[in-house]
């Protein structure tokens, strides 16, 4: 896999757009301290290298209603390269899941789930833990308050210098 080398503007993009992907290219521009035709541009490249993979809304789902969110750490039986992917492509394939990851050591998955309440949670748990052949052994985190989210680190965190 080829990496994309990033200037400082590139940087400054980044974190412009990670912050708010909701800004015009005109703002973008004059907080980035370059032309719009330049800002354009960029991120148009940055999009197609595949660096900027989507821009979505984070919703506080609190505004809405109740909701519960699950964090869940998920143990395998077996532990195949197939298995793992197999699980992994069906607890993507829920529509409460909001993230997933393939963990080491300790559990195989940690996956993040919204829900509308604990009726729901053990709904979603008997149909995706319990039906499984291959699950086990789950644990189950519920949050009590959300202090941060953030969508990723700061660009900064993980760039460190233009050639990485």
């Amino acid at each position: 896999m080829q990496t994309l080398e990033l200037d400082e503007l590139d940087r400054r993009i980044l974190s412009i757009l990670q912050a708010d992907s909701s800004v015009s290219n005109l703002d973008l521009a004059q907080k980035a301290l370059a032309s719009a035709s330049t800002c354009l541009r960029r991120v148009r490249r940055l999009k197609e290298a595949g660096l900027i993979e989507r821009e979505v809304a984070i919703l506080d789902f609190s505004k809405i209603g109740p909701s519960v969110t699950a964090v869940i750490e998920v143990s395998l039986d077996r532990q195949t390269a197939e298995d793992y992917d197999t699980f992994e492509a069906y607890v993507c394939a829920e529509p409460a899941v909001t993230q997933c990851y393939r963990v080491s050591p300790g559990p195989d998955f940690i996956v993040v789930v919204e829900l509308l309440d604990m009726r729901s949670y053990d709904e979603f748990a008997r149909r995706l833990f319990t039906q499984s052949s291959n699950v086990r052994n789950v644990r189950t985190f519920f949050s009590m308050r959300r202090a941060k989210f953030e969508a990723g680190p700061p660009v900064a965190t993980l760039i460190d210098s233009p050639t990485r």
